[in-house]
């Protein structure tokens, strides 16, 4: 991998990540707004709203999955 395919692909991981970070922080306050009063602990629902965010926002990537072109 030569430097600059080496460049882009750190800036697309964090990219990826700061978009999962940002969906987390938004689940997370949602959750936190007055009046919701959940019945499970809060480390809990973190993990819970963390896995809901990458799963919303990680690129799913597959071994041999080749997309088929659009005509």
């Amino acid at each position: 991998m030569n430097v600059n395919q080496n460049s882009q692909e750190l800036a697309r991981r964090f990219n990826e990540d700061e978009a999962v970070w940002r969906r987390y922080e938004q689940k997370r306050a949602a959750r936190r707004l007055p009046g919701s009063r959940l019945p499970l602990p809060e480390e809990l629902w973190d993990a819970v709203d963390w896995q809901a965010a990458e799963r919303e926002c990680r690129e799913v990537r597959a071994v041999g999955f080749n997309p088929l072109p659009t005509p």
